[in-house]
């Protein structure tokens, strides 16, 4: 039967049934109609599929899988072609445990290095992350399996996350924070996409059917399936007439009653809900060919992709005098709990249980180059110790090279919460600092998720950037800085001189309502270029033990009308004595523009391997999105004409090449007043009156007052409501049944924990308890948190007796 049959079969509760899953990671199965199951599963830098347990925040055992870098990491690699096997080990994992889609990858934009989980998501640019994130798909779903690109959209932070309102003015979500998404639904077509927790303009991402049908849809063309991220949906009824597809985890039954009643009383048509259940009934389609296999899942394999994209991802930052890599005929002192004990992952919804993990010192140990080793810090604290630095310091005085490992722990990043600062833990710091003191070869080798802060780096000569390298990372550290391997990894972050050159920063978190995105386009390079501000390591950068020079570039045609295409053309040549890989970056720029513009943006990259005195001729091509800005008053994409900036360039800052291109666009632009404003115009500070970003909105913010009590709904969080008593019992409960849950895990998790209590909306209490938890009894709950006492008393009494009949 095709699906317009099997939905005239269907009946209305059943067509209800299907508009939530029929547990916590499937869907449900309709078996008279052969309508299967389908099995959903964390991602993506692994699979994580949990059998006899259930939870989305990393807390209970999942089966074994290899643990790929993270989005950080291997987005440092600009290899489309590294992406696209990961993409494919982790399809053959999935097909072996019956696993139909895979959560991932994360495309949102890297708006501040302060986001907790940052590690999972790939770029602070929006063509960068569009072209990763569908290379990565097209790995997934060649091999029958789906994916689910996510959060969409605007999820740039963890704190309040569930309820928090992303205010982004139109063209800066168009092109920064949409374009990404964009890109990858575009070129790979995911099977599915998922909509994030927040709301955006005001309306909840679940319910929102500008985003999910005028633009998804309507726009992008888009034919698969909206899923929620768990726990994630707000008014039911509202997101199937918005176009969500599918609730995930099932709400035991409370949503799909809702549906069915809003039908009964004509509040929702039959037509809109056989819309949503016909784009489901083709995910049931595209994965009905997956089946769980009885072939052996070849995990050798996948471990040796795994230690090729560490390699691949890892990124030298520093290198005077060219200290490294290191001989391995002398003595070397490794200094840091992370060359034993390494951070591989971050914490949260895709934390991996690995097959193995591989640390630096088990490597450098089986490669039998002589070594010896000090703890230097207790990875479980913060606070220097004494002791274990005076020996290091001691025992580094007397060593002709010290390796550090450092970096940042669980407690410092994760899903949950965001990042306080961008420092070290001072127990790592002071170590390196005082090391340098000491000895004047210095390598740092850093574990993190996001960028830091150095106040240590004139000390050091060399500094390797691994970010959280899977659970091969050690060996591939250790085959790096002893030359084995050529470092080839470029930033695809902005790391700043402090946390207040981010132009973001005043503005990150905000609350407790919501969070105003004022500085616009002018997110991570697009600000510190254009800006003229200085940076401690710029976006694109990373260095080599060989060296490159470009010449001869060459634009296909001079002169070009918008719709034409334009090939350019640029010769690399291997010039050191060593094979090497180069990622050549091009970059755009409108000579004059007459809407404010970024200097310069990212609209093309490759990455080409050399032998010593190679040479190769690299091209990359420029379609029309590549001169274009969006036009609020026109709402289009739009290309001005005038001369355009090619420029060829190492990094964002360092540009070696330059030609231009003239496009014939529209040469009489009607732009909304918006785009001339003068705060985004003027290039040297980036200062966002109230005044001037409600200009830039066209509307007033939403205010930001906290709830007061009796004016508490639904949407009001744990966190604000514990200082009533009714909410400091249920707040107390909560903790006390997680805490007991989480009992053998470490104090990160713990904070992790914590912070998801305190940011979860009374709504999702009912729908994550799966019917346990009744709209009845929250309701009674939200009574007596807003003063009315003794009606919430009566109520809950009432609901607690209805739910034992």
């Amino acid at each position: 039967m095709d699906r317009n049959e099997i939905i005239d079969q269907l009946t209305l509760e059943e067509k209800a049934s299907l508009c939530s899953g029929s547990g916590f990671w499937e869907t449900q199965a309709i078996k008279r109609l052969a309508i299967p199951q389908i099995r959903l599963a964390d991602g993506p830098h692994g699979l994580r599929k949990q059998d006899d347990t259930e939870d989305h925040l990393g807390m209970n055992a999942a089966t074994e899988a290899v643990c790929f870098p993270t989005a950080s990491a291997t987005a440092s690699s600009w290899d489309r072609d590294l992406l696209y096997d990961i993409g494919q080990a982790l399809a053959l994992a999935c097909n072996h445990e019956g696993v139909g889609v895979l959560l991932g990858p994360g495309a949102n934009i890297k708006r501040s290095p302060l986001c907790g989980r940052n590690f999972e998501y790939i770029s602070e640019d929006p063509y960068l992350t569009g072209k990763m994130a569908a290379a990565f798909i097209r790995g997934v779903q060649n091999n029958g399996v789906g994916t689910s690109i996510k959060h969409f959209a605007a999820n740039n932070q963890e704190h309040r996350r569930m309820t928090i309102d992303s205010v982004v003015d139109e063209r800066t979500l168009r092109e920064i924070y949409l374009t990404g998404f964009e890109i990858a639904i575009k070129e790979s077509n995911p099977w599915t996409v998922m909509c994030a927790y927040n709301k955006l303009n005001g309306v909840y991402c679940s319910d929102n059917k500008y985003l999910l049908t005028t633009i998804l849809r309507d726009q992008w063309r888009y034919q698969g399936v909206v899923v929620t991220d768990w726990g994630a949906c707000n008014d039911r009824v509202e997101g199937i007439k918005a176009g969500l597809e599918l609730e995930m985890p099932s709400s035991g039954g409370l949503n799909d009653e809702k549906i069915i009643q809003a039908v009964k009383d004509g509040t929702l048509t039959e037509a809109e809900l056989d819309k949503v259940v016909f784009r489901f009934l083709k995910l049931v389609e595209d994965a009905k060919h997956y089946a769980k296999t009885t072939a052996e899942e070849p995990i050798r394999e996948q471990e040796e992709l795994a230690y090729k994209a560490s390699v691949e991802s890892s990124v030298l930052l520093k290198n005077e005098g060219q200290l490294l890599p290191l001989s391995g005929e002398e003595p070397v002192l490794f200094i840091g709990e992370f060359f034993k004990k390494p951070r591989y992952q971050g914490s949260g919804s895709s934390r991996i249980n690995p097959t193995r993990v591989v640390s630096a010192f088990d490597a450098v140990s089986a490669l039998g180059y002589p070594f010896d080793y000090e703890q230097g810090y207790d990875m479980e604290t913060d606070i220097p110790d004494a002791v274990l630095m005076q020996k290091a310091v001691k025992k580094a005085s007397q060593a002709k090279t010290v390796v550090i490992f450092a970096g940042l722990t669980d407690d410092y990043e994760s899903e949950a919460f965001d990042r306080e600062h961008l420092n070290l833990p001072m127990s790592h710091s002071l170590l390196i600092e005082s090391v340098a003191g000491v000895n004047p070869n210095v390598v740092v080798v850093l574990q993190n998720g996001a960028p830091i802060v150095m106040p240590w780096l004139i000390g050091v000569r060399s500094v390797l950037e691994t970010y959280l390298s899977g659970q091969m990372g050690g060996a591939a550290t250790i085959d790096l800085i002893y030359g084995n391997q050529n470092p080839s990894g470029k930033l695809a972050e902005t790391f700043p001189l402090a946390l207040e050159d981010c132009p973001s920063t005043e503005w990150f978190r905000m609350g407790p309502n919501s969070v105003e995105y004022r500085e616009g386009l002018y997110v991570g390079y697009r600000y510190f270029n254009t800006f003229n501000k200085e940076v401690l390591f710029p976006f694109g950068y990373g260095l080599s033990y060989t060296f490159f020079e470009y010449n001869k570039l060459r634009v296909s045609k001079s002169k070009i009308s918008e719709n034409e295409e334009v090939d350019v053309y640029v010769t690399v040549t291997n010039t050191g004595e060593r094979a090497g890989s180069e990622i050549v970056q091009l970059y755009v720029s409108d000579v004059q523009s007459t809407v404010h513009r970024p200097n310069m943006e990212l609209k093309g990259f490759a990455r080409v391997t050399l032998k010593p005195g190679e040479r190769k001729v690299v091209k990359m091509t420029l379609d029309r999105r590549a001169f274009a800005f969006y036009n609020t008053l026109e709402e289009k994409w739009e290309v001005e004409s005038g001369d355009f900036s090619i420029m060829i360039g190492k990094s964002s800052d360092y540009i070696v090449l330059v030609d231009y291109v003239e496009v014939k666009g529209s040469d009489k632009i009607l732009v909304s007043l918006k785009d001339l404003l003068s705060a985004y115009h003027n290039r040297e500070y980036l200062n966002v009156s109230d005044a001037t970003f409600k200009r830039l909105l066209g509307r007033k913010p939403p205010n930001n007052h906290p709830y007061k009590q009796g004016h508490f709904t639904l949407n009001a969080t744990v966190g604000d409501i514990k200082h009533t008593l009714a909410g400091r019992v249920l707040y107390k409960i909560g903790k006390g049944r997680f805490n007991e849950m989480a009992k053998d895990h470490d104090k990160s998790f713990k904070k992790l924990v914590d912070a998801m209590i305190e940011d979860t909306p009374l709504r999702s209490i009912v729908l994550m308890s799966r019917g346990k938890i009744s709209f009845r009894k929250i309701n009674a709950v939200l009574h007596m948190v807003n003063g009315r006492l003794i009606k919430g008393s009566v109520d809950f009494i009432k609901s607690h007796k209805n739910s034992k009949h």
